[in-house]
């Protein structure tokens, strides 16, 4: 197989887009990737990623890419979780404190931060809606991260994301009170739980 139907075999697998470190990955060098690129009318959509011209834009996978020490959280993770209705108008990232995030605050992202021993409980790979790999956190974390960030998240969010979370047929209750005892939400958490359950 040459390089140029290798690349083109990564574009379809990869729902039209390339990754310049997935390209590296298997071998086949820049200049190439920077002639199929140029021969295909590849669109640049980040530092390290094209996407064709016939593919749907995906600005999560984008986002994903570019900062990929970020976390899906909040309202886009019960969107890519399937309990929300809608994509949210704002995307939010969860990343570890101390970590720089104001280049993503100005492209209008919801930036939250978390101490460093409490970042990676919970994250998950799924899907976004184009079919791309991106990480969230699952949906008992989920709920915590919207207790705990309750006085920027609208009540009844809140309330519909729980009510969503408690009718869910795979929900581990033990879990979810475990993250809410690690957040320090356990007592509303509970409080919510008592009446919907």
């Amino acid at each position: 197989m040459t390089n140029a139907e290798n690349l083109n075999a990564m574009l379809q697998k990869n729902n039209g887009f390339l990754r310049t470190a997935d390209v590296s990955a298997v071998g086949i060098s820049r200049t190439s990737l920077s002639d199929f690129v140029r021969r295909n009318d590849l669109e640049r959509v980040a530092h390290g990623l094209y996407m064709s011209q016939d593919a749907w834009a995906d600005g999560l996978f984008v986002i994903q890419t570019r900062y990929p020490q970020a976390v899906f959280s909040h309202e886009t993770a019960l969107y890519l979780l399937g309990l929300a209705e809608r994509e949210p108008v704002t995307f939010s990232l969860t990343m570890k404190s101390g970590t720089g995030s104001s280049r993503l605050a100005k492209q209008g992202l919801k930036i939250y931060k978390i101490k460093e021993e409490l970042f990676g409980e919970g994250i998950i790979e799924t899907l976004s809606s184009s079919g791309h790999t991106v990480r969230t956190y699952n949906a008992e974390r989920t709920v915590c991260d919207l207790f705990r960030s309750r006085g920027n998240i609208e009540i009844q969010d809140l309330q519909a994301a729980v009510k969503t979370y408690v009718r869910l047929k795979n929900k581990n209750i033990p879990q979810l009170l475990r993250y809410a005892q690690a957040f320090s939400v356990e007592k509303f958490v509970r409080q919510y739980l008592e009446v919907l359950l």
